[in-house]
């Protein structure tokens, strides 16, 4: 990843989800977004990716793009990994296991997380395969994990976890547990460290992406025929917020070149 003081004074940071996004959602390839990636190493303009995976998955993808992320928001925000660090020195998936062993029995029960499960249970429950799971196991910052009791015991849990300051985010499957942090959060905090005055441009493709999409300057959300989708947000008729026509990291080139030149001719550099 890239050296922190190379970054003087960009005019763009580009925030990016991964899969679905800048990744090909068939064969997870960012082949067409090359371009646009080469032209931002070119201009020295910070990339973050930003993504449910844990940083050991994230890692080892951005090890074969051709622009260096600058940082790696993780977990869908839970935490942040700078080049050099990792999640170890603030443990907050450690603090969370020992909440969820400190819980009744009756409780604890009723949840079944990856900690739980291992790295053949994830492979088995996600459908990962064996290399994949056993990154996506390497949790630094919250445990997603799947309800197994009764609604009432849910409220319980969830009561009795808020009062360690952990809270639960319910997506598309897995109920995942962290300490409240998200993409629109860690989108503040990087661009305060990186450049405060830089334009911020976020693409993602999902409703997990909606907080930070609203929070950049510029939200762009990739068309993905194969996902959930995203319903219309209120900054599209101000175009704050605006769709790609092409899919994936095709849509992702498009757009972030488009800003590119958009930006640096604002500040009067082509």
């Amino acid at each position: 990843m890239s050296n922190e003081s190379t970054l003087l004074r960009p005019e763009l940071i580009v925030f990016t989800d991964l899969d679905g996004t800048l990744l090909d959602h068939r064969d997870y390839s960012f082949a067409a977004a090359q371009s646009a990636l080469e032209c931002m190493a070119k201009k020295n303009l910070p990339l973050v990716l930003a993504s449910s995976k844990t940083s050991s998955e994230m890692k080892e993808l951005a090890q074969n793009l051709p622009c260096e992320p600058a940082a790696l928001i993780v977990e869908n925000g839970a935490g942040v990994v700078w080049p050099g660090e990792d999640g170890t020195a603030a443990p907050r998936h450690t603090e969370i296991l020992a909440a969820l062993a400190g819980l009744p029995a009756a409780l604890r029960s009723g949840f079944e997380g990856f900690s739980d499960w291992g790295t053949e249970g994830i492979a088995h429950q996600t459908g990962l395969a064996p290399r994949e799971a056993e990154l996506a196991a390497r949790r630094e910052f919250s445990e997603p994990g799947l309800w197994r009791g009764s609604d009432g015991q849910r409220d319980e849990f969830l009561a009795a976890l808020e009062e360690a300051g952990i809270t639960a985010r319910q997506g598309g499957r897995y109920l995942t547990l962290s300490f409240g942090a998200d993409k629109a959060d860690r989108l503040r905090e990087v661009a305060s460290r990186l450049a405060p005055t830089a334009h911020m441009l976020a693409l993602g493709d999902a409703p997990n992406d909606i907080g930070m999409l609203e929070a950049a300057d510029t939200g762009v959300i990739v068309a993905n025929p194969h996902g959930a989708g995203i319903a219309t947000l209120p900054g599209e008729s101000t175009r704050k917020i605006r769709r790609t026509t092409l899919p994936g990291p095709e849509g992702w080139n498009a757009a972030v070149l488009e800003t590119i030149v958009t930006v640096t001719s604002a500040h009067g550099r082509a």
